[in-house]
């Protein structure tokens, strides 16, 4: 790095910090480390700053050596560029691709956050006493680390440890000392079918601070379900699995007049396109942070003085930054044809300092007061790092990725190995016209049939699927490339009522499958499952139906189901996907789970909120 970009990294504006001036000068030491880094330092195993290029040889691999004597050319697969006031970039050396810096720290954070319930849920009961050297070893284990000590009044059973002699029991019952269990069915029944909360507390004759409480039980219960089934996903065998991930936007209420702004948070899901099961839903929010409390944290440890992947907070949306970000945030230009919403996607992208970043928030919207937003491009390496570990038994993996900057470098990262060494994942893009009336789709699909007749008519013989791929093959040869990674797009030639005009790119495009290969799985390519979900999700939980904007809001969001604080969205999200997986089942009486080999039958709502990890 140049002595001038050097300066910068160590010259981002920071805020006069009076009432932290001891902790500052405690941390002096650790800044001056901080700036001279070139790249954050590897955290949890995790290191993602490196070439997304898959054709490029430096493809994920990060720099090697002491990164904070990185100096002369040749000796480092990347310099240090700069897009702008506090962004600092990579620029790859062997292809010239440049991408953001990121926090592997704030990465690791977010996997820990996305991990910690389902790892508390899966664990065995162990000695609650932390200091004790069998805390955290189950009791399964038996003699001579713990041994059985009777059992509470309601029956559950008491274990005492061997090392430190504390006693403490394991629940006999999910539902123990709640006093209208008996309503707790039809309760979770409701709140999955769009039952407004306040008709569910009418019906079940409960008052609101019951159902919350109701809520959270069922919360804790899937949450316990979900991480005893799917600890088995890893060892899984599936052969093929066709992954459509999208985003969702969710908006949270305001609870004052004076401030009528919402909080808009996004979720990441990851569905198979073939079974439909909900590998991932993931909300960029923390409900565990306290905003006073990293506030006064980052001005201590002088976040605001180095650039954010350097930072202790890099994660979470601080105040300053999201009123920064307020101010500069673009207003999307209408497009036409879907070719020029794809152009306009890459340059949204390309004119943001941040390309991989697409959560910055409008005048109409505001950081949660309760818990703490995170940078969404945070919850997508995390998201992406999980589907790894989840899909460890998956013979063959084809991502269809919304054509989305930050999705695509998360992805690439994850699976770089994959991608690249054992060519197990390929990746796409898929760009869908969603916007399209009833009306609009029918002439679409009925130009295509003719299309398609017109093609069987001078090719006699071919079936209707082989005529699709024909028609591919020839549209594969046309390609042109679009935006800055010259990504080359294909129409598909035969659309359907639920995707009614698409285009697909292979980002994952080595050069070395056949054009055979190729057209069969561009005519894969969908995001048919993850946008049912989505559309599930709106129809079956009432609290995260559309909003509707009105004139008289100037723009602003409000409805009278929707949740006030963030935590409930986050709870419902993952009581859905618990549902949605293994208690829903469809047209040929299966579930998602049973589909993909995880379920040998539909499970009951009973199966869930009576479950106790047994």
């Amino acid at each position: 790095m140049t002595k001038k970009s050097s300066s910068a990294l160590a010259g981002a504006d920071s805020p006069e910090i009076d009432p932290f001036d001891a902790a500052i000068e405690a941390h002096e030491k650790d800044l001056a480390e901080i700036k001279a880094a070139r790249i954050p330092p590897e955290s949890g195993g995790i290191q993602i700053n490196f070439c997304k290029n898959p054709a490029c040889e430096n493809f994920g691999k990060p720099e090697e050596g002491d990164v904070a004597k990185w100096s002369k050319k040749g000796q480092a697969r990347y310099k240090v560029s700069s897009a702008g006031k506090a962004y600092p970039h990579l620029t790859c050396r062997a292809c010239g691709s440049a991408f953001p810096i990121k926090s592997n720290l704030g990465i690791h954070e977010e996997l820990q956050r996305m991990a910690a319930s389902a790892e508390a849920y899966a664990s065995e009961p162990c000695c609650p006493n932390e200091d004790c050297e069998h805390h955290g070893l189950g009791v399964s284990v038996g003699k001579p680390f713990y041994s059985s000590f009777g059992s509470t009044k309601a029956g559950s059973p008491r274990w005492k440890c061997m090392a430190c002699s504390k006693t403490f029991s394991t629940p006999k019952a999910s539902t123990l000392r709640q006093r209208e269990s008996h309503k707790n069915k039809r309760i979770f029944e409701m709140l999955v079918n769009k039952v407004p909360l306040r008709r569910i507390c009418e019906l079940a004759k409960i008052g609101p601070k019951a159902l919350y409480g109701k809520i959270d039980f069922f919360h804790r219960q899937c949450e316990k379900f979900l991480a005893a089934r799917e600890a088995k996903l890893p060892d899984l065998s599936i052969r093929r699995l066709y992954l459509g991930v999208d985003r969702q936007d969710y908006a949270v209420n305001w609870t004052r007049r004076e401030d009528r702004r919402n909080t808009v948070l996004s979720a990441v899901a990851t569905v198979d396109n073939e079974t439909g099961y909900c590998f991932g839903l993931e909300l960029n929010f923390d409900p565990s942070l306290d905003p006073e409390e990293i506030e006064k944290s980052a001005y201590a440890a002088r976040d605001y003085a180095v650039f954010p992947p350097f930072r202790k907070h890099a994660r979470v949306w601080l105040e300053q930054d999201y009123a920064a970000a307020m101010k500069k945030s673009p207003t999307p230009a209408a497009a036409a044809s879907l070719r020029e919403r794809v152009a306009k996607a890459y340059a949204a992208a390309e004119a943001r300092q941040d390309p991989e970043a697409s959560d910055d928030p409008t005048k109409d919207e505001k950081l949660p007061s309760q818990g703490m937003q995170i940078h969404s491009e945070y919850t997508l390496y995390a998201h992406f790092l999980r589907i790894k570990q989840a899909t460890a038994g998956a013979e063959k993996i084809r991502f269809f990725l919304d054509q989305d900057s930050g999705m695509r470098a998360a992805c690439l990262a994850a699976f770089a190995d994959d991608i690249k060494a054992k060519r197990r994942v390929d990746a796409f893009f898929v760009k869908i016209a969603k916007e399209m009336t009833v009306d609009q789709k029918r002439r679409l699909k009925r130009k295509a049939e003719e299309a398609l007749s017109l093609f069987m008519e001078e090719h006699p013989g071919a079936s209707k699927s082989d005529a699709i791929l024909a028609m591919l093959k020839e549209r594969l040869a046309a390609m042109s490339p679009i935006g800055a990674w010259n990504d080359r797009w294909v129409d598909h030639p035969f659309p359907d009522m639920s995707e009614p005009a698409k285009a697909v790119s292979h980002l994952t495009d080595l050069g070395d499958y056949d054009l055979d290969h190729l057209a069969w799985l561009y005519n894969k390519a969908s995001l048919h499952a993850v946008d049912t979900m989505f559309m599930q999700i709106r129809r079956r939980i009432t609290m995260l139906e559309r909003g509707i904007h009105s004139q008289g809001n100037a723009g602003r969001v409000w409805t009278g189901y929707a949740a006030y604080n963030p935590k409930q969205i986050a709870k419902m999200l993952v009581i859905f996907r618990a549902v949605r997986n293994f208690v829903l089942d469809g047209d040929d009486d299966m579930t998602p789970a049973m589909r993909l080999g995880l379920a040998r039958g539909p499970v009951r709502y009973e199966d869930i909120l009576y479950f106790t990890g047994a």
